[in-house]
């Protein structure tokens, strides 16, 4: 158990350090989560420590919600487990402008302090025991601070009033008493909001009662029965027009998409959210099967300039498809799997970013997948620096960095389909998403998936792509002599954090009405890659397919000498029929690994002997790799056609 003294000094620790910490200014535009608030804040922007000692089981939310008045009141009451021994007090985030009417326990009024100004502080009359599970009643009502995008806003659309609470990252503790913190979810939720009958109120979960009460007032019932993130619980409270498109789910489930609208926006959501259909559908064929499916997908419009993706309602300004695509990504990763740190919010949204360009790639192949790459490699090499890795949590615009959390972040998963494969690459993801269901996940985490599939070590990978800043500067100059392409591979860094970053590196050559796709496996600067090829080559392009977050140039030019000690080996025919050989120079000793087009390896040996024979009989027609590689270094690379 924590003793008197630790539990002061805590709170010591925790009122000492709390001071404002303004946002900082970025030149770059935001994605989804962006143009309305980047001069919102909030000053606690640290986990609290004297929320340890309990777990979150369930929580009750009754409201009184008057669109027309920025204001709240009602009764919030926790279900949590006791966690420590000497359990005899509890601390909850919760801003000090707000009025405590009661808070009741079994009956009894409980006392409380507001020692911070982010700290209600509760004494129970016994000690609870370890690993008991109770309850407590909080009364409260006031005005908000608004935070972060803006946690609790009353605004107005065509002059009839409208309110929508917003509490990524910190801004669940501006309007309700919670364990602000990103590695407890409340196991399931009730939300029961109380307005007036002129208006809609819509919520997480399932709308279990809708009913009229006396004086013109009506209440909304929703029903939440999985784990959600503190700041993922919100409400809206508007005259929304409400209907419904049915989805059918690839296990044969028809779940209600649910959607509340302004009236004046009827007929475009209507288009967009049928389209929103055919995302859904799609995800959850090519990932895992939608994780709320027992209850619904849904939007709430709201009048801020983005969206958000409140569990099973995204609240969403427009029905654009992209817009709509991110923020149901956002429910496989953000809801189902949140993020365990903000320094790792790309695992929400570089992964709902890449999604919304996969959705693309899907419907819109041609025009909307190509532009969607362009525009992400041309903002992500707008500046020289810059990690996916949130350096300052303390800055809510470093946090939803568009160029680096978001368009950064869907390039690195961009980068690892091409290094890994399609097959390898999804399985992953899979696999990720069902070991980490309804959890909080970290970037290390993710990686050791990656890892289990592809049997590599990412290691490097994530040190320059997650970890590193900046981006590849790829030097390309190639020469043809008689029937073989030379290419040589040089690379810069755009900045020092990374001397150089392994990858694969696609290069297409054409010439006589043919063409032939290359992958380079480039380990340092000015290599040289030997290629045979059956025509004269015209045009030599660097990453056609755009899987590189990179800048390049591309020149002819002679090409004096090639970095391979073509005395020593020799490999031969090419093309190949069913043997290929490697001949060596002189007594020693060396592993061959052969890998296909896509990097994924076929077969591997060692040689010792003068000439060692290959068989190449079962391996499908088209282009392959074989290195030679001696004391852990690659010696000796060559290109050859199967045919």
């Amino acid at each position: 158990m924590k003793s008197l003294f630790a539990t002061v000094f805590l709170l010591f620790m925790f009122i000492l350090f709390e001071f404002p910490l303004h946002a900082q200014t970025h030149e770059e535009e935001y994605c989804n989560k962006a143009h309305a608030a980047k001069h919102l804040f909030n000053p606690l922007l640290r986990f609290n420590p004297l929320t340890e000692n309990y777990d979150l089981k369930y929580y009750r939310f009754e409201w009184d919600i008057d669109p027309a008045v920025y204001g709240i009141s009602g009764t919030v009451t926790p279900y949590f487990e006791v966690l420590s021994e000497g359990f005899n007090e509890i601390n909850f985030d919760l801003s000090s402008q707000f009025v405590i009417d009661s808070i009741m326990y079994q009956g009894e009024k409980l006392a409380y302090t507001q020692p911070s100004s982010y700290l209600l502080n509760i004494k129970f009359p016994k000690t609870l025991p370890i690993s008991s599970v109770d309850s407590i009643s909080i009364t409260y009502h006031g005005t908000p601070p608004s935070s972060g995008f803006g946690s609790f806003i009353q605004s107005s659309h065509e002059g009839v009033p409208s309110l929508w609470t917003l509490s990524e990252p910190f801004g669940a503790q501006d309007w309700w008493p919670c364990k602000n913190r990103l590695d407890d979810k409340i196991d399931s939720i009730d939300v029961i909001v109380r307005t007036s009958e002129n208006y809609r109120a819509a919520s997480n979960g399932s709308l279990v009662r809708e009913i009229n009460l006396p004086d013109q007032k009506k209440l909304y019932h929703w029903k939440h029965r999985y784990a959600i993130a503190p700041y993922l619980v919100a409400i809206s409270v508007t005259n929304y027009v409400a209907y419904t498109d049915d989805v059918l789910l690839g296990d044969g489930t028809i779940m209600p998409m649910v959607n509340y609208v302004y009236p004046e926006s009827e007929a475009a959501a209507r288009v967009g959210t049928a389209n929103n259909v055919k995302v859904l559908q799609y995800y959850d064929s090519l990932f895992v099967r939608y994780p709320f499916k027992n209850e619904k997908y849904g939007h709430a419009q709201f009048g801020w300039g983005g969206g958000m993706e409140h569990q099973t309602m995204s609240f969403v300004i427009n029905y654009s498809w992209s817009l709509l695509a991110h923020e149901l990504a956002h429910q496989w990763f953000g809801d189902y799997i949140t993020c365990g740190a903000w320094e790792d919010i790309w695992l929400n949204e570089g992964f709902a970013t890449y999604l919304e360009g996969l959705s693309l790639e899907r419907f819109y192949p041609t025009s909307g997948w190509t532009n969607w790459k362009v525009g992400k490699i041309n903002s992500i090499t707008s500046n020289d620096g810059g990690s996916v890795l949130v350096d300052n949590t303390t800055s809510v615009n470093r946090i939803f960095s568009s160029r680096l959390s978001y368009n950064k972040g869907s390039y690195l998963l961009h980068m690892l389909r091409w290094k890994m494969g399609d097959e390898q690459f999804f399985t992953a993801l899979r696999n990720y998403l069902n070991g980490k269901s309804y959890d909080f996940a970290r970037t290390d985490e993710l990686q050791s998936y990656l890892e289990d599939v592809s049997g590599e070590n990412l290691d490097e990978y994530f040190n320059d792509w997650f970890r590193g800043q900046g981006f590849p500067n790829y030097q390309v100059v190639w020469d043809q002599k008689d029937n073989e392409v030379l290419i040589k591979l040089g690379q810069t860094s755009s900045h020092p954090s990374v001397s150089f970053y392994e990858m694969p590196v696609p290069v297409r050559l054409r010439g006589d009405g043919k063409e032939l796709m290359l992958r380079l496996d480039h380990t340092y600067s000015g290599q040289v890659f030997n290629v045979a090829t059956d025509f004269v080559v015209e045009e030599v392009t660097f990453d056609p397919g755009l899987w590189l977050a990179a800048k390049s140039t591309v020149k002819q030019e002679t090409i004096s000498s090639v970095h391979q000690d073509d005395s020593v080996f020799t490999i031969y025919p090419n093309p190949v029929n069913d043997v290929i050989f490697i001949k060596m120079g002189g007594n020693q000793t060396y592993t061959w690994s052969m890998m296909d087009n896509h990097g994924k390896q076929i077969k591997t040996g060692m040689g010792q002997k003068e000439e060692e024979k290959v068989s190449t009989s079962n391996m499908a027609n088209g282009l392959y790799y074989l290195n030679i590689t001696q004391e852990g270094r690659v010696v000796y690379r060559h290109t050859f056609v199967k045919m």
